[in-house]
C-alpha cells in the first residue's frame, strides 16, 4: 500500500480535488474529518456531477476499506467485485494507507505469470476518430464505461488514446450566472401584462467542471505503447508499470488494433 496518502478535509472544495488530481494523475482521493475516513471522490464523480462543487455530495460515503493484514488476493477479489480502483486502507477506524490497482499491477509484474492474456484478459472496444471533440468524448467515455479510447486517423491507424485523466488533465472549472424569473400569477389569469404585477428574478451562479471544445488529437496520449495478442500477463504488468498507464492496445501482425487490455481485467490473475 501507498502510506503517504493524498486526501482532503470536508467540508472542503471540489476545485482543490481537481487540482490535486490534475497534479498527480490519481484516479481518486480519500475524504478524511478529524483523522477518520469518511469517503472517496473519483474522476467519474467529478466528470458525472460537473455542477456539484460539494464534497459530501461527490463523495461515496461509507467507502468499502481493507486491513493492513489483509491479502493482496482478497483486495483484488474485492475491487474486481465492485469496480473499485482503490481501497483504503483502514486500522482502527483512522486512515493509514491505500490500496490502488495500480499498486496491484506492480505486485503482478515481479511475479512472472506466463499466462498469455488471450486468455480471457482482454476486452473487445472499439476507436473514435482524432477529429472528434472532446466534450464528445467525454460523454462516450460516460455512456459507454469505457475508461480509455483508442484514437484513430483517416487512414485506420492508431494515432493515440484518450482516457479519464486526460480528460481531467484538460478539464476546467467555468463559471457563468443563470437567472430564474418568478411571477405572481399566471398568463390566465384576470391580471393581464398591461396590469400592475409583480415580476421577480434572482440571479445566482454556477460552476462546472467543463472540457474545453477542442479536438481530442490535441489531448490525447500519443506514444501508445501496445502489445501483441500473445503477450503473457507480467509482461504486461511490467508495460503498464513502467509506462504508467492503466491500459495497452492489443495488436495484431498487421499492427491493426483488435482489444483492448486493462489492468482491472489483468488483476483477475490474483484471484483465479
Amino acid at each position: 500500500m501507498i502510506e503517504d496518502v493524498v486526501s482532503v478535509e470536508t467540508p472542503g472544495n471540489r476545485d482543490d480535488v481537481l487540482r490535486i488530481l490534475k497534479r498527480t494523475g490519481i484516479s481518486g482521493v480519500p475524504v478524511t474529518q478529524n483523522g477518520e475516513l469518511v469517503g472517496i471522490i473519483t474522476r467519474k464523480d467529478l466528470l458525472r456531477k460537473s455542477d456539484e462543487t460539494q464534497l459530501s455530495l461527490l463523495m461515496t460515503s461509507s467507502p468499502v476499506t481493507i486491513s493492513p493484514n489483509s491479502t493482496i488476493n482478497e483486495a483484488a477479489r474485492i475491487m474486481d467485485e465492485k469496480k473499485f480502483r482503490r481501497l483504503p486502507v483502514v486500522e482502527n477506524g483512522r486512515l493509514i494507507g491505500i490500496l490502488s490497482i495500480a499498486d496491484l499491477i506492480g505486485a503482478i509484474a515481479q511475479m512472472k505469470f506466463k499466462t498469455e492474456i488471450k486468455e480471457g484478459f482482454t476486452r473487445p472496444t472499439f476507436a473514435l476518430w482524432e477529429e472528434t471533440p472532446l466534450p464528445l468524448v467525454g460523454r462516450i467515455m460516460e455512456i459507454s464505461g469505457f475508461d480509455a479510447i483508442p484514437i484513430l486517423n483517416r487512414d485506420s491507424m492508431l494515432t493515440g488514446i484518450i482516457s479519464e485523466r486526460d480528460l481531467i488533465k484538460n478539464a476546467m472549472i467555468e463559471d457563468s450566472v443563470e437567472v430564474s424569473d418568478l411571477s405572481n400569477g399566471t398568463d390566465d389569469d384576470e391580471w393581464t401584462w398591461e396590469s400592475i404585477r409583480d415580476m421577480h428574478t434572482i440571479s445566482f451562479g454556477i460552476s462546472k467542471v467543463q472540457l474545453p471544445d477542442k479536438l481530442v488529437k490535441e489531448a490525447m496520449v500519443k506514444d501508445v505503447v501496445a502489445v501483441p495478442q500473445n503477450a503473457e500477463v507480467s509482461e504486461c504488468a511490467l508495460k503498464m508499470k513502467r509506462s504508467r498507464v492503466d491500459q495497452l492496445p492489443v495488436v495484431n501482425g498487421d499492427k491493426k488494433i483488435t482489444s483492448m487490455l486493462f489492468d482491472r481485467k489483468l488483476i483477475k490473475i490474483l484471484i483465479n
